[in-house]
Parts: C-alpha cells; structure tokens; sequence
C-alpha cells in the first residue's frame, strides 16, 4: 500500500500541528496523517481536553485512545457503557461511529489519539519499556510509528534524528530494513499493515 511507504522520518513534539477539534470542543496536535493530502487513512494526534464534552464522529475508522497526561478520562458511549482511563497510560480502542462523551476525572488531559480506515488499514498498539535495545522491522506491507513517551532513544548508526520525550518516529515500509533503537523510558509502538494481510 503506497501510503505505508512514506519516507522515514522523526516528528519532533515541537512541530506537531494544533488545530481545534471537527466539533469545536477541544484542542488536537495532530504528530502525522497519510496521506498529507485529501482524506486520510492513519491519523496520529494528541487530543487536549479542557472540559466534559462530546467527541467527534468518525464513520469507518477505528480508534484507540491512550491517557498520556492528568487524573483520567470518564468515556461514556451512547449505549450506556462507562470506560474510565486512568494513569499511567490506560488505553481503549472503539470505533469512531460510537456516540461518546468525555468526562474529566479530575482537571485537564492530554490522550494519544490513534485512528485508521478499517477498510484500508490495520494497527496494532503496543505499550513497551525501553531498556538499552529494541529492534524493529518494516516490511513492504508494515511500517511502525514509535511515539516515545518518557525518556530519551536514538537509532542505530544515525539511520534518524533522536528522540526526545513527546517524539515520533515514522518507520516506513519497504524492503524489509532493521532499525535498532536504544535509550531508556517508555514508548507506544504501532505496527501499521494493510486491512487485506489480515
């Protein structure tokens, strides 16, 4: 799938791009969509919530949501369920059709915001420590993203720029490639691949 092999590259934290929610209720830093332009297939962002409020429609996408930053987020669905994502770094993935509003535990959060067309894209996300070495692989149907949560990483032979806390990087796929990671703290890794490789 073209879009998977979009050239590797790091996302500082600092050039993520802020811009207010579909519905008008919050803030996002959006980290990267693909493609660029027109509709995307994978979104990546990190959704500031100031107060309780209804999320945004997504018809054919699928979410999965990470409380990075603040006391937890109440999710409640229209059918009644009640999800609470607590610190550190609960997760829930949901499909964007659900009617969902966003109740603040206690003060302001910060959540990672991962989204994809499900007739397009699969992703999985996993949450991992880093402790010295960790290895990736892209092929030519899978990419990866790493967001690195907490700590500091820096690849291999200078293959991209380090990372800081709050960074990304864009793995992507291709000819199978190795990238060795080193450093220490926490990451979200994301393993991209087309819907059909299932």
């Amino acid at each position: 799938m073209k879009i998977l092999n979009s050239p590797s590259r790091v996302v500082a934290s600092a050039d993520y791009h802020r811009e207010r929610w579909r519905n008008g209720l919050g803030w996002t830093r959006e980290i990267l969509r693909l493609p660029e332009q027109g509709d995307w297939q994978l979104r990546l962002s990190i959704a500031e919530i100031e107060q309780d409020a209804a999320f945004s429609a997504f018809p054919g996408v699928e979410r999965e949501l990470v409380l990075l930053q603040g006391e937890g987020l109440r999710l409640r669905f229209a059918d009644g369920r009640c999800e609470t994502l607590l610190p550190p770094y609960q997760r829930l993935r949901f499909a964007g059709e659900e009617g969902i509003t966003g109740e603040l535990v206690d003060g302001v959060t910060q959540d990672f915001n991962l989204m994809w067309r499900r007739d397009a894209l699969q992703a999985e996300l996993l949450h991992r420590p880093l402790v010295g070495n960790m290895l990736f692989f892209t092929e030519p149907q899978a990419a990866w993203v790493i967001h690195l949560l907490a700590g500091q990483a820096e690849f291999e032979g200078g293959a991209l720029p380090p990372l800081a806390a709050g960074d990304t990087a864009w793995l992507g796929a291709g000819e199978r490639k190795r990238f060795a990671l080193n450093g220490g703290g926490e990451l979200l890794a994301i393993r991209v691949t087309p819907a059909a490789a299932l």
